[in-house]
């Protein structure tokens, strides 16, 4: 079906040049990103759900199980591997007993908790500006890396924002954004800039529970948009949105 869609194109393209007509100009994703989600993203999507359903560290199967089970052949899987490698979500151990694993996360080793108790809890303010620095980075991965399960389980987290912002609940918002910025930072491929982002929001969360509720819509509003312009690679326009302060 694609080499019959690329060849019709292709004579669309000479037809219109051939009438003097301009073919229409590329799209951003058209030279960015593939005209269409591969086997091997999709198959990582498909894993990627798994994932989100799986306990951390826990087995999801062998590699010719999860290929099977995908219906894509050893090279594509092989590129479906790499993916979810790369986005932090799956670890291969070798061996009898070995295969695929959900990923644990980095590890909260006592440096990165003494790092986190030592910030001052009374000045937020600090710690609020180093993560609103580090949000950037943040995006520019999830521009790469979200895959459409990453964006719908966003908006998932989006609709419990959503709710506690209807009912003032800013101790529950607080919570709920935590979640929402955690699955955000999961994406990318860092495990440095997850876990230094983890110990920001933690800082955080009490300062962020005391919000009043105009600030609390605000918020919300700003991360919806947030989403919708990652679930439209629309770089400027998510880089402007976390750029903006609110409260």
């Amino acid at each position: 079906m694609g080499t019959a869609d690329h060849r019709t194109g292709e004579h669309n393209v000479h037809h219109d040049a051939h009438h003097g007509v301009e073919p229409p100009a590329l799209r951003r994703d058209d030279w960015e990103r593939p005209s269409s989600t591969s086997r091997a993203e999709m198959a990582a999507d498909r894993i990627a759900d798994l994932v989100a359903r799986t306990e951390p560290g826990a087995r999801l199967g062998t590699k010719d199980e999860l290929r099977t089970e995908c219906g894509v052949s050893v090279g594509t899987f092989n590129e479906t591997l790499r993916l979810l490698q790369a986005r932090g979500l799956v670890t291969v151990r070798p061996g009898p007993g070995g295969g695929l694993f959900a990923a644990a996360g980095p590890p909260r080793t006592r440096r990165l908790g003494a790092w986190a108790e030592e910030l001052d809890a009374r000045h937020p303010e600090d710690a609020l500006r180093i993560r609103d620095a580090l949000d950037p980075l943040l995006v520019e991965d999830a521009l790469w890396h979200a895959s459409p399960a990453d964006l719908a389980a966003l908006r998932g987290d989006l609709g419990a924002l959503a709710d506690a912002a209807d009912s003032v609940d800013a101790p529950g918002f607080a919570r709920a954004e935590r979640q929402l910025r955690t699955r955000l930072a999961a994406i990318g491929p860092s495990a440095m800039l997850r876990s230094l982002y983890g110990g920001l929001l933690a800082v955080i969360e009490p300062f962020v529970g005391t919000a009043d509720a105009d600030t609390l819509h605000a918020l919300y509003e700003r991360h919806a948009a947030l989403i919708d312009a990652l679930d439209a690679r629309d770089r400027a326009a998510a880089l402007r949105l976390v750029a903006t302060s609110v409260g």
